[in-house]
């Protein structure tokens, strides 16, 4: 049986995170399936199939690390004599197949020189992800080298092999376009747990599921949300999850006095009974790769409004969904669409994506 490992920063709650479980869940069948991953103790690593190996360079979950603790870390993966003697230890010679799930440290690590077959996922606009400035200067430099050392690219979206293009056109890596695979029954089944009771009724909803990051955007949510609450379009928002802006985002929603209307429910490690509940699923972000959220919205039916980014890729042949302009004006047009017209509702069309798990497969070999 063919040995595949996984590599990933930790399996904390998150898009990618959710892909890599489902897929190795859904491929240790077939093979023998490791995920490494630099972090320990993230909140999916419950959901692993017994059947496939979990591996922890460090054990302790990042946010638990002392700042000093963090930057060792981080020379080790920078400096590539450290780099090197980190993969022998824990990879060099031990697997058919290596695979980096996640733009950044993992796929750092993976890149040192080895007889196995290197594969590389990135699902994100390489341009966008790593923002501007310095420190992003340094990091598309050293991704430049870093992905000349894999045989095969994959792209969870068209949009996003585009931008890595447009970034390093001379990358004569293989590459492959596939969309994001997600268990279906486990949402379903998720969805039934749990009543949501902090979303009211009384108002039309929407929900955001995202971190508090730039690039989710809800900073400039709250404003298009001012803007309609004054304008007398009553409704909730509901933002499930967490991150480092939410200091400035309860501010932001202090300073426009809706803290009765913009709701920050914080993460949850069962998101899905509030996406349920809502009548409308959001997703405001400055850019996005394939967002697993989506595909979990489709899944519960939901009407969905997002902004132009890759992420439109998931809406094909979707006639629930709505795409608007990215910037304010975007959203809150759609929103007030939503909120005024009753979106029309198609015929709902069972949701399928098992041909994905069948592309991996040829991807990785027999």
């Amino acid at each position: 049986m063919k040995k595949i490992v996984f590599g990933i920063t930790g399996l904390t709650l998150g898009g990618a995170e959710r892909v890599l479980v489902d897929i190795a869940n859904a491929l240790c069948e077939h093979y023998d399936i490791t995920i490494l991953t630099l972090y320990g103790g993230g909140a999916f690593e419950k959901e692993v199939s017994k059947r496939v190996h979990l591996q922890s360079i460090y054990p302790q979950e990042r946010e638990k690390m002392n700042k000093i603790q963090k930057y060792k870390i981080s020379l080790s993966l920078l400096i590539p004599f450290l780099r090197e003697k980190m993969y022998k230890r824990w990879i060099k010679g031990k697997y058919d197949v290596e695979v980096a799930f996640l733009e950044g440290p993992m796929t750092w690590l993976f890149s040192s020189p080895s007889s196995s077959k290197k594969i590389v996922w990135i699902h994100n606009d390489i341009k966008a992800v790593f923002g501007t400035g310095h420190k992003a200067k340094l990091k598309n430099k050293m991704n430049k080298k870093m992905y000349e050392h894999y045989h095969d690219l994959v792209f969870v979206s068209q949009d996003n092999l585009e931008k890595f293009k447009e970034a390093y056109p001379e990358n004569k890596s293989q590459k492959h376009v596939i969309y994001n695979y997600i268990n279906k029954e486990v949402v379903l089944e998720k969805a039934g747990k749990g009543n949501a009771k902090e979303i009211k009724e009384d108002l039309p909803s929407f929900v955001q599921v995202s971190r508090l990051t730039e690039q989710k955007a809800v900073e400039r949510l709250v404003d298009v949300h001012k803007r309609l609450i004054d304008e007398k379009y009553s409704h909730r928002i509901y933002i499930v999850g967490d991150g480092p802006l939410r200091e400035k985002v309860e501010q932001k929603i202090k300073e426009h006095h809706v803290e009765d209307t913009f709701i920050l429910l914080g993460a949850k490690k069962n998101p899905y009974p509030y996406m349920k509940k809502a009548d409308y699923f959001l997703l405001a972000s400055y850019y996005e790769g394939y967002p697993m959220v989506l595909l979990e919205a489709k899944i519960l039916q939901k009407p969905i409004l997002i902004t132009d980014t890759a992420a439109r890729e998931v809406l094909t042949n979707y006639d629930q969904g709505l795409i608007v302009t990215n910037d304010k004006a975007g959203i809150y047009e759609g929103m007030k669409e939503f909120l005024t017209h009753t979106k029309k509702r198609g015929r709902k069309k069972e949701f399928s994506n098992e041909e994905i798990i069948e592309e991996i497969k040829e991807l990785l070999g027999d």
